[in-house]
């Protein structure tokens, strides 16, 4: 799972996904999801890592094409300082 960190005023968060292990379990290599999606390979690769947020758009194409939530694939968790 990779992360990216949200700081909020009452706590903070790290948005956690786990698309990496997704793509695997359908065979799929980081080219054929960004064919799929309509991003690139990069993108793709950027936000398995938690460098990149996707948008609205991006996350739900990506819950349709694995036929599952965006929860399923992205959630929040709260770290303790």
């Amino acid at each position: 799972m990779t992360t990216i960190l949200v700081k909020r005023k009452e706590a903070l968060l790290k948005l956690v996904n786990n698309l990496s292990s997704l793509r695997k379990e359908k065979g799929m290599n980081q080219t054929e999801l960004g064919e799929k999606v309509g991003v690139s390979r990069q993108t793709i690769s950027l936000i398995e890592r938690g460098d990149y947020n996707p948008s609205v758009m991006v996350a739900l194409s990506l819950a349709r094409v694995f036929e599952v939530k965006v929860e399923d694939i992205f959630s929040l968790e709260e770290i303790n300082e």
